[in-house]
């Protein structure tokens, strides 16, 4: 199937720009002005607790649901007035694709690129080249009632993309899975932003944005609280802490009484033998050091600890965010 192309070719070109976007349902403004700017090629994820507005501005963006007030467009296209141009720059994966359990892998897959459009030898290869991709190469033959969970979810990606889109929209794509799995599917969405899509991610795990997203925007109560980088999001939030683990504990009260002094800050031992301090000024670590073993304080170990992305989300949100949902 022919897709429609992307405006803007050659140019630096948003793939999503969303201005005052809003929807009500009955006395709920659901979303409330919400300002979106997506860059082509980059992967954005959008945060928020439960019933923040995050599911109404994808159906939005994704053309299922009507917008009552702003715009947005997709790589240039109104959402509400080009909608069938948009559902082909589009794909959306959502918690499971509509599979048949009776059939093979290599089988859903070509019937889903059947039904796109696709003769039934680009359809056979595509469906091969993406179980190669996502790891399901061995299983290809095996029905879907003998997957486990991870390779559900990744067949489900794999269904969507039969035809790649420029932009595509994936909801939680590593709920549930394990450790491992997840990392597999941290890389293969990657390989999608490296091979010409752009990503829209919302998920529940807050380590994933920070791990996978290159801008970040953080939804509460149907509008956008902060938006940036993770690195700048975390920056603004608060300082690095520095650890100090003691070799002996019956240092402690000295350490913390000398790392205040010197810091000028303060510090506090969340355990017997550890010493944390906001960084506010690091280039006074050094002296720290010196100063410490001035005292004849002995370190078993320093770290410093960025603030993390679920400091922000827990900032921004309050006792909204406790849940940490992506609705």
């Amino acid at each position: 199937m022919q897709l429609a192309q992307p405006t803007g070719a050659g140019q630096q070109a948003l793939a999503v720009d969303a201005r005052g976007l809003v929807k009500v349902f009955g006395d709920n403004r659901a979303v409330d002005g919400v300002d979106l700017k997506i860059p082509e090629g980059c992967i954005y994820a959008l945060l928020g607790p439960n019933g923040a507005g995050k599911t109404t501005i994808i159906n939005m963006l994704t053309t299922l649901l009507k917008p009552d007030g702003g715009e947005a467009r997709v790589f240039g296209h109104d959402v509400a007035r080009e909608t069938q141009v948009v559902r082909q720059l589009i794909s959306v994966t959502g918690q499971s694709a509509a599979v048949d359990e009776r059939l093979s892998a290599t089988e859903n897959l070509v019937i889903f690129g059947l039904l796109l459009g696709l003769s039934r030898s680009d359809a056979s290869k595509r469906a091969a080249d993406l179980l190669r991709d996502f790891g399901l190469e061995d299983a290809s033959k095996r029905t879907l009632d003998k997957f486990s969970g991870g390779m559900r979810r990744r067949l489900d990606l794999a269904a969507s993309l039969i035809v790649q889109a420029p932009l595509i929209f994936l909801d939680e794509p590593t709920t549930g899975l394990d450790p491992r799995t997840r990392v597999q599917m941290w890389e293969s969405i990657r390989r999608l932003v490296a091979s010409g899509s752009t990503i829209l991610l919302t998920t529940q795990y807050l380590d994933e944005a920070d791990q996978l997203a290159d801008r970040v925007a953080v939804i509460d109560h149907g509008r956008v609280v902060a938006e940036g980088p993770p690195r700048e999001l975390k920056a603004a939030i608060g300082k690095a802490t520095l650890n100090l683990r003691l070799a002996d504990g019956k240092d402690t009260a000295e350490a913390l009484t000398v790392a205040q002094r010197v810091l000028n800050v303060k510090a506090s031992s969340p355990e017997a033998t550890l010493v944390t301090a906001p960084m506010a000024d690091p280039d006074r670590v050094t002296d720290l050091l010196v100063a410490l073993r001035g005292a004849k304080i002995r370190l078993a170990g320093v770290s410093v600890q960025d603030p993390t992305l679920d400091e922000v989300f827990m900032a921004l949100t309050g006792d909204s965010g406790k849940e940490g949902g992506t609705q």
